[in-house]
């Protein structure tokens, strides 16, 4: 149960929104958009906001709240996520509380009655709790300044995070009329928005898109080779004893990958829907409150986390669309530090994935709606130009210049007119009856001598050794790449093997040219790695103890954070220790001016910073 001990008593009703960004979370201006959203739910009006993960979407309710008489009521979709935000309330000093099924009879007992007292700012309520008699009539009985609908798209039938109880939530808009509303989300394309907007009732609300440009993150895209030693070269070279996320696509999967990098030394635990609740419990509170853990994960472990100082995001295999993509993604650098985002697939995944849609109860028109979506992101993994530029288009934005924030803008690729290999590849395809993987033709067309070839006589077509000018490395490419395409197809039906499509016909014939990517002739070459037990750098440019410093002050964090029973990013974000680094500040009042550092915090930690910067006076 949270510590309501920990509340300030002081109201904030009737202030002014920068006055409480300053006082209450430590930030001297708002981002983009953040203060125009707030004023219009103080004036009443609805609002519809789609913002990007770690671009502030909390304050836009959270404030409201604070300024409004009453109390704000945010549905949130996960435990984990609202008991987390509203740790991190208290700590600011934020009254705020939750009602969901973590708490026993009595607890939620005391919840209800605080919040029919009027003394709370906040309450976070799941929901299908929100959705019970019960708890409509408790509300109905307090004092409601607003509705904060978070992770809206939750709402939409065919999305990556389906809720069944977030269809309900309209009865809001009957049941509460006239008091203000606000949706967010920051993973929503343009269909999406419409059911969300009518599944909510939000047709009059106001509609703010801040755009989904994650700048500080970092795309990487590369084949799969040797999966598991590209993974531990990426945890080597650039981010050694920081905490991330692995995601893969099968249990037994993440058990094995989770397993083999603790072999090794590092930190990793494993998470899926499979594990005991009481493992995935004890696994995700590791790497809440601890430093440096790497989640070994399925897509079970994602949206209920808020850690801000995630520094990476491994995909070990496709996610299932361009959305998924962003959306898993975004859960790195949500303190707007650097991180990475790196991605391993081959036409394996593929399968798999159109394995997992063919079986799945939905209707036809939703089964062509996901290969389209899998069929995008194919695309964003083949191509050439930048990855930012392909990523955001597909989500209604455009990015004017290349980023020179992902691999392709980083170490561009170049580009081969493969209309003829194109043709051998389809060729043989065809020639083969489309009924055969990628190994067993890429072996035919550079002359491989395989028990196979020689029972299907495959040594005996005219498609056999005449690919000998490509490595097989690099037709595994040219088939890849015209799967991305939509000139060949994976095949479920016949176990995975490549089909030609309507559009293979034109390449066939001549008529149409294929322009591809050139398979690099060697791995990109990692970083330096760093040795046992250190941590990647915190800064660039950095004076010499300023790393130095950092660590001090994560170490410090890290006691208070288990005095308290606390994640260490709920004391302090990563990027405000960097301030702290950066400004040097000596007295409480200059620790004051540090960003994310506000009133509470100061006089529950100031000191306690103060005394470790301190010791390293230049």
């Amino acid at each position: 149960m949270p510590l309501l001990s920990l509340w300030d008593e002081e109201s904030h009703v009737g202030k002014e929104p920068e006055e409480v960004l300053r006082s209450v979370f430590g930030y001297s201006r708002f981002r983009d958009h953040q203060e125009e959203i707030i004023r219009h739910i103080l004036a009443g009006g609805d609002a519809f906001v789609l913002m990007p993960t770690g671009g502030g979407k909390s304050l836009c309710y959270q404030i409201p709240a604070m300024i409004r008489p009453g109390m704000g009521v945010v549905v949130s979709p996960l435990i984990a996520l609202m008991q987390d935000q509203v740790t991190a309330l208290q700590q600011f000093g934020v009254r705020a509380a939750f009602l969901n099924s973590s708490l026993t009879v009595d607890e939620a007992s005391r919840v209800e009655k605080i919040a029919l007292e009027g003394t709370l700012d906040l309450l976070y309520i799941a929901p299908e709790r929100l959705m019970t008699e019960r708890a409509l009539e408790l509300l109905e009985s307090c004092s409601v300044s607003l509705f904060a609908i978070d992770e809206a798209h939750c709402v939409s039938q065919w999305g990556h995070d389906f809720r069944a109880e977030y269809l309900q939530l309209s009865v809001l808009y009957s049941r509460f009329p006239d008091i203000p509303r606000i949706a967010l989300t920051a993973t929503a394309d343009g269909p999406t928005r419409r059911e969300i907007v009518e599944r909510l009732k939000l047709q009059d609300a106001r509609v703010f898109v801040t755009g989904f440009d994650r700048p500080n993150i970092r795309y990487r895209i590369a084949s799969k080779t040797n999966q598991k030693q590209q993974l531990l070269d990426f945890l080597q070279a650039e981010h050694p004893g920081e905490a991330g996320i692995v995601y893969c696509l099968s249990r037994r999967k993440t058990e094995e990958i989770a397993d083999w990098l603790s072999s090794l030394g590092l930190e990793a635990l494993p998470y899926h829907a499979g594990l005991e609740a009481d493992v995935r419990q004890r696994n995700q509170g590791r790497f809440l409150k601890e430093d440096g853990i790497v989640m070994v994960a399925t897509i079970a472990f994602g949206m209920g986390i808020d850690k801000p100082d995630v520094r990476f995001v491994a995909h070990m295999d496709l996610p299932k669309s361009v959305e998924a993509y962003y959306q898993e993604t975004g859960r790195a650098g949500r303190d707007g530090l650097p991180a990475d985002a790196f991605m391993l697939y081959g036409l394996s995944d593929v399968a798999v994935l159109r394995q997992l849609m063919d079986k799945s109860e939905a209707d036809e028109q939703h089964k062509r709606l996901e290969q389209r979506k899998l069929n995008a992101l194919l695309g964003l993994c083949e191509t050439t130009s930048c990855r930012r530029q392909v990523l955001l288009q597909y989500l209604g934005e455009e990015l004017e210049n290349p980023c020179g924030n992902c691999d392709t803008c980083l170490e561009p690729v170049e580009s081969w007119n493969g209309t003829k290999a194109a043709q051998k590849a389809i060729y043989c395809v065809y020639q083969t009856g489309q009924m055969f993987g990628t190994k067993h033709l890429v072996g035919i067309l550079t002359g491989k001598d395989s028990d196979k070839i020689r029972q299907w006589k495959h040594d005996r077509i005219s498609a056999y050794s005449k690919g000998q000018e490509l490595t097989e490395k690099e037709w595994s490419s040219v088939y890849r790449q015209l799967v991305a395409m939509n000139l060949l197809a994976v095949d479920m039906d016949r176990h995975g093997g490549l089909r030609l499509t309507p559009d293979a016909r034109a390449v066939l014939q001549g008529s149409r040219e294929v322009w591809l990517r050139r398979e690099p002739k060697r791995e990109r070459r990692p970083r330096a790695k760093a040795k046992a037990g250190e941590t990647a750098p915190a800064f660039r440019d950095a004076q010499p103890d300023d790393n130095a410093l950092f660590e001090a002050l994560r170490a410090r964090r890290l006691e208070l954070a288990r005095e308290a029973g606390l994640p260490p990013y709920i004391i302090f974000h990563d990027s405000t220790l960097q301030d702290m680094v950066r400004l040097r500040p000596a007295t409480p009042d200059e620790m004051g001016h540090v960003a994310g550092v506000g009133k509470q915090k100061l006089e529950r930690y100031g000191e306690a910073f103060l005394q470790v910067i301190k010791g390293f006076e230049r």
